[in-house]
């Protein structure tokens, strides 16, 4: 379990001075919700965030305001944040699973390579059981503090991305030096298919691909363009699709608590609808980066059935990693991938109803 501590003067320092701008707004509702995510106004986090405050003020018919703070305003990084979060001094806050891997290491589950098939199969698993099983046991994690509200999505999928070649079997990725976030499981991943895992800041990156420090990464296409990675000469993507880009939403249990049930009722499917929408987002804005990335001379790889099931085949090890290195990592494996194949089988019964 998470041990609190003290939380620092620059931090509180924040809370106060947003405190003194959040008065007006707080005397005109009953309830005022502060909203974090370390992110900016294009991202699918900022997406969800808008739909979340007009459903809940709409709703809520003015007793709840919902304030957004974007960037690191507030606090600057997951730890950070989620202590924040615990001690009631912001909200809500957003993460991926990486983030929050230091205070909750089974969430790393959410980043296993290629258990979830698509979107669809996705988005059935994280509408249902398995997303309260996680909530359950990061309240018990958390003192009763931290309350995981939804998951949704905040950039499309990873897909493997490079400087030097097309890849279309992991033997293609074999001494390439590929960027990771500084995370056990993704680091596994990438040793796994025979590359190297070469952890480099997100702000160091551009200039990473440029002087060669590494020659890949595992992103989206969406942030691929935002970034302008073909400029520094990433011009190849293979559509492999290894991870879901999860987005966890958090909320501080005793403000969700506080409020009379009709109000929580409000919130919950506040959440519901910021799913939605993060849901949605990558999906449109997708169209346009891909159109950029062939403009500016990328090349896109499609890998066939036969050649994703070798990169399934090669990334196995990993999931024995996860199972032997994470407390409970054996019922966090089975727990995901049981909600999948129920996810799976439930969309082909419904293509036997559909297709005919």
């Amino acid at each position: 379990m998470f041990t609190k501590t003290k939380i620092n003067s620059v931090i509180a320092a924040g809370f106060i001075g947003a405190s003194v701008m959040l008065g007006n707004v707080a005397q005109a509702a009953e309830f005022n919700i502060r909203a974090v995510a370390n992110s900016n106004e294009n991202d699918e986090d900022y997406d969800g965030l808008v739909v979340f405050k007009d459903f809940v003020e709409a709703h809520s018919n003015g007793e709840i305001a919902v304030d957004i703070f974007m960037g690191s305003q507030l606090c600057g990084n997951g730890v950070e944040c989620l202590e924040a979060l615990e001690y009631g001094s912001i909200d809500i806050y957003i993460s991926t699973s990486g983030g929050a891997s230091a205070m909750y290491p089974y969430v790393q589950v959410l980043d296993l390579p290629y258990v979830l098939r698509d979107d669809r199969i996705a988005e059935e698993v994280f509408t249902g059981d398995f997303t309260r099983e996680l909530r359950k046991q990061i309240l018990e994690d958390s003192d009763n503090a931290v309350r995981l509200m939804a998951i949704g999505n905040t950039g499309g999928w990873r897909n493997f991305a490079n400087t030097k070649r097309t890849v279309k079997s992991p033997e293609d990725l074999e001494g390439l030096k590929i960027r990771t976030v500084v995370s056990d499981l993704p680091q596994e991943l990438v040793r796994s298919l025979g590359a190297s895992p070469t952890p480099i800041p997100w702000g160091d990156l551009f200039t990473s691909f440029q002087t060669g420090v590494v020659e890949g990464s595992k992103n989206g296409i969406t942030d691929i363009m935002g970034m302008k990675f073909t400029e520094a000469g990433l011009k190849y993507v293979t559509l492999d699709g290894h991870a879901y880009m999860s987005a966890l939403w958090y909320m501080n249990n005793d403000t969700f608590l506080d409020m009379p049930e009709e109000l929580r009722r409000v919130v919950v499917d506040g959440f519901s609808a910021l799913q939605q929408a993060t849901f949605a987002s990558p999906k449109r804005k997708s169209i346009a980066a891909y159109e950029a990335f062939n403009k500016a001379g990328g090349n896109l790889y499609v890998p066939t059935p036969e050649e994703k099931a070798q990169f399934a085949k090669a990334a196995e090890p990993v999931y024995s990693w996860f199972k032997e290195s994470i407390e409970d990592g054996d019922k966090w494996f089975n727990l995901l991938s049981d909600a999948a194949k129920q996810a799976e089988q439930k969309v082909e019964a419904e293509y036997e109803s559909d297709l005919h």
